[in-house]
């Protein structure tokens, strides 16, 4: 957090209006770092912020972004061993986030970045059921019998996938939803069938779609986007 007046800080962490703060200033009640604070005083969150010797704790912005991640920048916790860009480095956000999920390597497209744990948390859980969609290319034409077989669950992983939803786009694309985020599923998905994926775009996560988002850049929610998302969320 960058350095903010007492009485703001004061104000965003509900202690009382910034007027409010300002009396309470004047009246000596109000202490950073164990000196009294004057009217103007500048803190941070770092800073030890007491109101008649109470701990005031200060509120983190919730941070969430989109972001249109590009071929060749991976998700993966940074390893200086390795040659790969990392998501983080790439961004170079002022603030530190996290990506909420992944998207391997040679896949582009939508990702979240948040500095809330909790609500990454949320969206990530299998067991919610939650939607992502994306836009997928293979190297030579399927017919419908594929679409069917796809949609119905494919043995990877020791597993079954769930259930999906695929709409042919062309004749060698289509897009699909899924409710789940097994490592490299799409991939593996389509190799069961004998198909190589040539290009996988994710375009949505739940209520939140990448749009004319440009590779490489990213955008905040927007409040209604995060209102939506939200209501999904519970």
């Amino acid at each position: 957090m960058e350095a903010v007046r007492i009485n703001k800080y004061l104000s965003e962490a509900g202690v009382c209006s910034r007027r409010g703060a300002d009396r309470l200033i004047e009246e000596g009640r109000v202490s950073v770092n164990g000196n009294h604070a004057f009217l103007g005083s500048v803190v941070k969150n770092s800073d030890e912020v007491r109101v008649d010797g109470n701990l005031v704790t200060p509120v983190i912005k919730k941070i969430l972004i989109a972001f249109n991640k590009p071929r060749g920048i991976v998700c993966t916790t940074a390893d200086p061993k390795s040659k790969d860009v990392n998501i983080i480095e790439y961004i170079n956000y002022p603030e530190r986030i996290f990506p909420v999920g992944r998207l391997d390597k040679e896949s582009e497209g939508l990702i979240l970045l948040s500095n809330d744990g909790d609500l990454s948390n949320k969206i990530m859980k299998a067991r919610n059921f939650h939607e992502k969609e994306y836009e997928v290319e293979v190297d030579k034409p399927f017919d419908d019998e594929f679409l069917k077989k796809m949609s119905e669950g494919v043995p990877i992983l020791d597993t079954i996938t769930r259930k999906c939803t695929l709409k042919r786009t062309g004749k060698t694309s289509f897009n699909i939803i899924l409710t789940q985020g097994l490592n490299r599923q799409i991939r593996r998905m389509c190799e069961y069938f004998g198909y190589k994926v040539l290009k996988l775009k994710r375009i949505r996560i739940m209520n939140i779609k990448l749009g004319n988002l440009k590779s490489g850049t990213y955008r905040n929610i927007t409040d209604k986007e995060y209102e939506e998302l939200i209501k999904e969320l519970r």
